[in-house]
């Protein structure tokens, strides 16, 4: 209860005080390409359920067609204002929404798409028990994550076999010590690894 009152209220907060920001951000996606300002996508959320996920898009309308995965930070598919957007994850910021539908938290595994969630085995399901998450100790070891997947020599196998097995045993660890008191400590490494980027 304690935690889904903090997912409400700040994200309530959050909301209200960036909208002029989100304004001027939907205002240079726009400028800055043809196509939508939001990027909405099916996730799988907490009871292995589907829900639509948002961002702020940041690569070329059809960009999907070219692959899953983006390989890292200059990934031609991504837009000028994109690649600002993403690296300082201001992307993400349209996720409040989904915060406050109840469909995701701050803190939690982050959602993955369901053809990546065939690859997981029973076991790995229990991470379903909990709402995804913007952040969380998977995300915060693969910050770098699309690096990663560009030095890759088939990068969607590495994905597949390395990067989804150790994000998956992050995630479990997360479920079996999550506190609220964690949770506000992974916010705090959180907002420090974005300043710091």
């Amino acid at each position: 209860m304690l935690k889904r009152l903090f997912d409400v209220v700040f994200s309530v907060i959050g909301i209200m005080l960036l909208f002029p920001i989100l304004l001027l951000i939907s205002i240079l996606i726009k400028l800055d390409s043809k196509g939508p300002i939001l990027f909405i996508q099916g996730r799988v959320g907490k009871n292995n359920k589907d829900f639509n996920i948002f961002k702020f898009r940041t690569m070329s309308v059809q960009s999907n067609k070219k692959g899953l995965l983006t390989l890292g930070n200059n990934d031609s598919r991504i837009t000028k204002i994109g690649y600002v957007l993403r690296r300082y994850n201001i992307d993400e910021f349209p996720q409040l929404i989904n915060i406050l539908k109840g469909d995701m938290s701050f803190v939690g595994p982050r959602p993955e798409l369901r053809y990546y969630v065939n690859f997981y085995n029973d076991d790995d399901m229990k991470i379903f028990e909990v709402r995804p998450g913007i952040t969380g100790l998977a995300s915060l070891k693969y910050r770098n994550e699309v690096e990663l997947l560009k030095a890759a020599k088939d990068p969607e196998a590495f994905f597949i076999k390395t990067i989804i097995p150790d994000k998956l045993k992050y995630n479990k660890a997360y479920i079996s010590k999550q506190n609220f008191f964690f949770d506000l400590k992974l916010i705090g490494l959180t907002i420090v690894k974005v300043i710091t980027k």
